[in-house]
């Protein structure tokens, strides 16, 4: 039985390795490292099977800078799952208790660059529909939305930005 919750102290060496093995590399596991130093309004939680961590998500503080205002919501990225368990559900799950939090929390919005045949069915949806785009080149169907809040995103296009860390580990 999968559980999810949120991270603890004690996961960061368990975290590190999933996004190691998931990705194949290091490189998302040193910017979750950076952000969990440098971001106290982080959102990570982990998938665990008999107390073994076998899934993470993150999620970081995110901005679009229109015109007038800037919205502040979050940031998706990285997610990653254990390769052995990859197609179970456990990033499906890991993902909806993401939302669900954030929701709670009454983010107004989460952004993602990610596979455009997986996050839609989560809702989120191509940003340049709303006149966002990302702070990188990226295709444009790559980088969504999901709007949490539609009357506190009302009015707001513009450039997404993430993090720092992010633009430094690219």
């Amino acid at each position: 039985m999968i559980g999810i919750r949120q991270e603890q102290p004690q996961d960061s060496q368990a975290i590190r390795e999933v996004n190691i093995r998931a990705f194949g590399q290091p490189q998302e596991a040193n910017v979750v490292d950076k952000l969990r130093q440098n971001c106290n309004e982080l959102l990570s939680l982990v998938a665990t099977e008999a107390d073994t961590i076998v899934g993470h998500i993150l999620f970081t503080p995110a901005t679009i800078e229109s015109e007038d205002r800037t919205a502040h919501g979050m940031g998706l990225a990285p997610m990653a799952v254990l390769p052995e368990y990859q197609r179970q559900g456990i990033g499906s799950e890991l993902i909806r208790a993401g939302i669900a939090r954030l929701k709670s929390r009454r983010s107004p919005f989460i952004i993602v660059l990610g596979h455009v045949e997986y996050y839609p069915r989560f809702g989120f949806e191509p940003a340049s529909r709303y006149g966002i785009r990302s702070e990188w080149e990226v295709p444009d169907e790559a980088f969504m939305i999901l709007v949490l809040d539609e009357s506190e995103m009302d009015g707001i296009s513009g450039v997404a930005r993430y993090r720092p860390e992010f633009a430094e580990a690219m």
